[in-house]
């Protein structure tokens, strides 16, 4: 949409501050293990420590894209834009973004419809999403959070601001993309499962998972138990595990099942270490 005559107001300066840490503590309290749980998709997706981080913008109108390009691009990130809705969404199932910025009304695929594809993808379902907008009346920011908007700004946009928020977003983004490092990891690994019992050697590591170099006999969909050691770590790590994927070229792939605390705590504190900027 066009540029409106309307500007950033203090009260929605105070919205998207209060839905960024609803983001956060709302995923926690509903589902203590949705940061450390491995999705499916995670093995075919592999972030680079210390890759820019990478922004998708929609919006039909050029002239705000380019405002969007120049601030957010000024700050380090890569912007990707687009001015069709439904490129978009045929992009994000096949890209992994770091934040999706979106218009409300556009044609095709409105920033509603959008929302729910984001939030529908495998990669990209818990991204932070910026919606900016001509409307800003508080039932469409009511309706926009409901859809899963992380962000609300209002048109024109304000410069100070953008910058603003992607300083304040920053801290989802990194957290969001630890989610999905893949850390290479040569440690030996003891398996149990269903009677079988071996070792071997791991590949790589995420929060959530851990790739292994065969299978040892287990296929996809077998529930066991895992016991390795952290580097730095002391003791080792016990975790019960469900195979979500084997290939004779790349291994098994194994999803950590509802870690104790001190072993999130452990796996949070090694990625994030190792992914330290």
């Amino acid at each position: 949409m066009p540029f409106a005559s309307r500007g950033f107001r203090a009260h929605d300066l105070i919205a998207w501050r209060t839905r960024s840490a609803g983001c956060i503590d709302s995923r926690a309290e509903s589902d203590s293990s949705a940061r450390f749980h491995l999705p499916i998709e995670y093995w075919p997706v592999q972030w680079e420590i210390g890759m820019q981080l990478k922004v998708l913008a929609v919006d039909d109108d050029p002239e705000v894209l380019d405002v969007f390009r120049t601030v957010v691009g000024a700050l380090g990130w890569q912007v990707v834009t687009l001015t069709d809705s439904r490129a978009a969404a045929q992009r994000i199932m096949q890209e992994k973004f770091d934040l999706i910025a979106l218009d409300l009304r556009m044609p095709n695929l409105d920033g509603f419809e959008l929302t729910e594809r984001v939030r529908a993808s495998n990669s990209n379902r818990g991204i932070p999403i910026l919606m900016f907008t001509g409307f800003d009346d508080i039932e469409t920011m009511r309706k926009a959070f409901a859809a899963g908007v992380t962000f609300y700004m209002p048109k024109p946009l304000n410069v100070h601001k953008l910058r603003g928020l992607f300083k304040a977003a920053r801290g989802l983004m990194l957290r969001e993309r630890r989610r999905y490092v893949r850390l290479p990891l040569r440690q030996s690994v003891t398996c149990h499962s269903g009677g079988k019992r071996f070792t071997v050697r791991s590949v790589d590591l995420g929060q959530g998972g851990i790739l292994l170099e065969s299978s040892g006999g287990l296929v996809t969909g077998d529930i066991g138990e895992v016991e390795f050691a952290l580097p730095g770590v002391s003791g080792s790590l016990k975790l019960m595990v469900k195979v979500v994927r084997t290939a004779a070229s790349e291994g098994i792939a194994l999803e950590f099942i509802d870690p104790e605390p001190s072993e999130r705590a452990a796996l949070l504190n090694y990625v994030t270490l190792k992914t330290k900027e």
